[in-house]
């Protein structure tokens, strides 16, 4: 069968691009659709169909195919040679390889061969359709999308995100919000499944996620990961509980996800359903100890202290006039809480515990304790990284697990220490044990002489004087004296030894034996006897010759 080329890969880019299906698929699926036809009008699921179409020829050939065998046992699969080569001669078919085929015209197809092969068409492109959309939407699981709304009744609305449509169901609405046909709407992928029927995509306004996803999209710190959001509990279009935890002890992740005056929250808030009731959103802190996060998870009422039981079970106990507070609005602040931190919680006021002789633990206490854990933690911790820094090892006669540090690192290792740290720890007094270090005997009395030294020193610093003014006088004056005498003493003492220094000097000068002479003696007389010798000199010059030449000059 012949037909216009261009027409025909018009109509498959067409096909590719609102179904966004590749053309391979369609051109496959098609080659299926007409094999499974044809056989439904031969009447037989075994036949041999080959079907070939040309994309840049713009034909589609399609022929019912015979096995070619020596004994022929099955004549709707078989023929032998001699057949096939008279039916060639006929122009009934042609001999390919191993295969006698039969040409079978289209425009010759029965009407019902022709409408199945058109639904059995399009059933192959929704479902190459359907697959296209699973790998489209498997890796947006968990993530937001926008779509315009179809058309919107009681039981929820159908909503196009492009390529196909999704239905929303009305329990995944938030409260009491309405859409119009044309509205833009924003949803959540809760999953994408795949079945016989093809890909079904899960759609969600009510679910944790999106209250998540707004958080990762107004919160700066979110989104860079400075805070983090360790749980969320939410009755959609009541309220809901965020537990959030900052990586920075700098920055206050309640505050950071409420922001001034409220602005960071309240845009949130603006995007939770359009109904009359605004779902209200508690943000709360998160912490390791589970009775503080507990005592959070209740806000906004103020809970005295927690008795912590079994099984993952506790008892609250809230001041007398916060106890509608820490229950809500038909049970739904406790039951948030406990989805929240995953205990069985049990709300009374302080008059119920003392009636009941309840013990527990007050807020403040717990905090103390608290504080006081973080600070270990963070002194053990900074005592891990000085000792990692300094390349300690466990010395000898110290308590089990302690590392000790080294003598001082060398000039050049101080840049690479962490002198903040340093600071840090003297100031928060970690102390080091003493520990037997050996040492050269030197070394040992020398220390010993300047631990000597410094106590006197300390001893006279903290002599007390009780003298009177004309004592302290006479002290100064006698001082004085004492002072003047010595230096004169000194003064008789130097200039004693200068004398002696001289005449030791004089002494050894005065025997010349012990010195050796610079010149010899034949030296010394040569010398002498220049000396002596007048110099004498000779006045043979005729001057006569430069009177002449001046004459010349001068004529």
């Amino acid at each position: 069968m012949a037909m216009n080329a261009v027409e025909f890969l018009n109509a498959l880019e067409e096909l590719e691009v609102s179904k966004g299906i590749s053309r391979d698929i369609i051109l496959q699926s098609l080659e299926e659709a007409m094999i499974k036809g044809y056989r439904k009008q031969l009447g037989g699921d075994d036949a041999i169909v080959r079907v070939n179409i040309d994309v840049e020829k713009g034909t589609i050939e399609m022929y019912n195919a015979k096995n070619i065998v020596e004994d022929v046992q099955d004549d709707f699969l078989e023929i032998s040679l001699e057949d096939a080569k008279e039916e060639e001669k006929k122009g009934n078919g042609k001999i390919v390889d191993n295969e006698f085929r039969i040409y079978a015209p289209l425009d010759e197809l029965r009407k019902a061969t022709a409408m199945s092969i058109k639904s059995i068409l399009k059933q192959k492109v929704a479902e190459a359709e359907k697959e296209v959309l699973y790998d489209n939407f498997k890796d947006k699981i968990g993530t937001m999308i926008t779509g315009k709304v179809e058309k919107s009744d009681i039981r929820g609305c159908s909503v196009n995100i492009g390529r196909t449509s999704v239905f929303l169901p009305r329990k995944e609405m938030i409260a009491d919000e309405e859409f119009s046909s044309g509205d833009d709407i924003r949803l959540y992928i809760g999953d994408v499944t795949t079945s016989a029927k093809g890909a079904h995509i899960e759609v969600s306004r009510a679910n944790e996620g999106f209250l998540k996803c707004l958080f990762n999209e107004e919160i700066r710190e979110i989104y860079d990961g400075t805070i983090i959001i360790k749980g969320i509990a939410r009755q959609a279009g009541e309220r809901s509980k965020v537990a959030v935890y900052s990586n920075d002890p700098n920055v206050d992740p309640a505050g950071a996800c409420i922001g001034p005056n409220g602005t960071r929250i309240q845009k949130i808030v603006a995007q939770l359903g359009n109904g009359s009731a605004k779902e209200k959103i508690d943000v709360v802190a998160f912490y390791d100890n589970p009775a503080l996060y507990i005592i959070e998870s209740l806000k906004p009422a103020h809970v005295a202290g927690i008795k912590m039981g079994e099984d993952n079970s506790a008892t609250a106990v809230v001041r007398d006039d916060s106890l509608s507070l820490a229950i809500g609005r038909r049970g739904v602040n406790v039951r948030l809480a406990v989805r929240l931190t995953g205990y069985n919680i049990d709300v009374k006021t302080e008059t119920q515990a003392a009636e009941e002789g309840l013990e527990y633990q007050t807020y403040e206490e717990l905090q103390s304790l608290d504080l006081e854990a973080k600070a270990k933690a963070l002194q053990e911790a900074r005592l891990a990284q000085y000792n990692s820094l300094k390349g300690n090892e466990v010395l000898p006669g110290l308590p089990e697990g302690y590392v000790a540090p080294q003598e001082r690192v060398y000039e050049e290792e101080k840049n690479d220490f962490d002198e903040t740290l340093l600071e840090k720890a003297e100031k928060e007094e970690i102390e080091t044990p003493k520990a037997e270090e050996k040492k050269a005997p030197a070394k040992e009395e020398k220390a010993e002489e300047v631990k000597d030294s410094s106590k006197e020193e300390k001893k006279e610093v903290n002599v007390k004087t009780t003298t009177t003014l004309s004592d302290l006088e006479k002290s100064l004056e006698d001082a004085s004296n004492k002072s003047k005498a010595k230096n004169t003493k000194k003064s008789c003492n130097n200039r004693k030894k200068e004398e002696e220094e001289e005449e030791s000097v004089i002494s050894t000068s005065k025997d010349p034996s012990t010195y050796m002479s610079i010149y010899t003696e034949e030296e010394l007389r040569e010398l002498e006897k220049e000396e002596n010798e007048e110099e004498t000199y000779e006045d043979d010059v005729d001057y006569e010759d430069y009177d002449e030449y001046y004459d010349d000059d001068d004529r």
